[in-house]
């Protein structure tokens, strides 16, 4: 198999792992492939932390692996062919790749084989590679073994622009159901921890680029029955204490000749509401406790989380958009970070009285209306200002 064909291999096989900043999941790629097809099947759009989007490879070095996780693909003993890149080859395919344009930026996994320590040094040797003999200066993400050593994620961390670890589950427990021969604190947890403290003791110059790299992480939602409230809280901890960017969160979908094969697939919807749940937590001042969680500690799919919060706490109680600061805001529907921003520097000049004002400064008016009083008065929606 020529080097193109076994990473068309590779990545096309990639179909539990989450896009990154993509809310898609790959698909099986078919058996042969169109010019099209074949570009489709690894390279995807993707947007940085600092906001840039650029094309992004996404692939494995190697799915061989000696793990058997209940839920994945790559599990041991499953019946597929399996392929594998050396580090230099790939390097310098990827080198190739991104002097034609085709791809500016790499997200590089692995399955496990020979143990964690081994395969997380094939990783680093294949990004080592890139920057220094083929002066790579782009994006790259790189994925933490299981079992991978401190010394290792710290040259993970002095290579690449960020570096990840799937959980997979919000605990111990949870784990167990998924992947029972991984264990949540000292394989996965830890090297997350490991990454923090590396923050905290090294200076950032030390780093790629001078900057210390982000951190990320992806759960199976709805994988081993969990609840919402499990999956969030765990995320906020991350968030507050290990300074993650970001959890991903991939609805659960059944792969053949798996352990959970039978197991209902879970609605991308599901997904979706984790994510703005998390965003909200992340971004908007929210609390776990906050969060309109059902009887079962889920979220409810039939609305996003913010709007069932205020439909519960502002639809009686509305607030003052004169006398109401950032945090207070930013909870009301159809009113972000920057249309709070906005509507606080406006309010230094006149005070706001209409809804054609705050749809000037960005605001989602029709949407945020229920929930404010403009000068004491409840806003009303005007027809014609929303067109209809």
């Amino acid at each position: 198999m020529n080097p193109l064909d076994t990473l068309i291999e590779l990545s096309s096989q990639m179909t539990l792992e989450h896009a990154e900043d993509v809310r898609t999941r790959g698909r099986d790629a078919p058996d042969c492939y169109s010019p099209r097809e074949r570009d489709q099947a690894f390279v995807h759009p993707a947007q940085l932390p600092n906001g840039k989007s650029i094309k992004l490879l996404k692939t494995l070095l190697s799915s061989a692996c000696e793990r058997d996780c209940f839920y994945c693909p790559f599990r041991a003993g499953r019946d597929f062919r399996r392929a594998t890149f050396k580090p230099d080859e790939f390097a310098n395919l990827f080198s190739k790749m991104n002097q034609s344009g085709f791809a500016q930026g790499v997200f590089l996994s692995s399955g496990l084989a020979g143990g964690g320590v081994r395969t997380q040094d094939k990783l680093l040797d294949a990004a080592d590679i890139l920057r220094k003999k083929h002066q790579f200066k782009g994006y790259i993400h790189l994925k933490i073994m299981p079992g991978a050593e401190k010394d290792q994620v710290y040259r993970a961390m002095q290579l690449a622009d960020r570096v990840s670890i799937n959980l997979e589950a919000p605990n111990t427990e949870r784990l167990a159901r998924l992947a029972p021969h991984k264990t949540f604190i000292e394989e996965l947890l830890r090297p997350l921890r490991w990454v923090e403290e590396i923050r905290r003791a090294v200076p950032a110059h030390q780093f790629w680029n001078g900057k210390y790299p982000s951190t990320v992480t992806q759960f199976v939602a709805g994988g081993a029955d969990e609840s919402d409230l499990e999956l969030l809280t765990t995320t906020h901890w991350l968030t507050k204490n290990l300074r993650l960017k970001r959890a991903y969160f991939s609805a659960f979908h059944p792969i053949r000749d798996t352990p959970l094969e039978n197991k209902p697939a879970v609605t991308p919807l599901r997904e979706h509401r984790l994510y703005q749940a998390s965003f909200l937590i992340r971004d908007y001042g929210f609390e776990v406790e906050d969060l309109p969680f059902a009887s079962d500690e889920n979220l409810p799919l039939q609305s996003d989380p913010k709007l069932a919060w205020a439909q519960l706490n502002l639809i009686h109680a509305p607030i003052e958009v004169n006398r109401a600061d950032r945090r207070e805001l930013m909870r009301v529907p159809g009113i972000g970070q920057r249309g709070a921003e906005a509507i606080l520097a406006a309010r230094r000049i006149r005070k706001l009285r209409d809804l054609s004002s705050l749809k000037k400064l960005g605001v989602i008016a029709e949407r945020a209306a229920p929930y404010l009083l403009l000068d004491g008065r409840k806003a009303a929606v005007q027809p014609a200002l929303f067109g209809g």
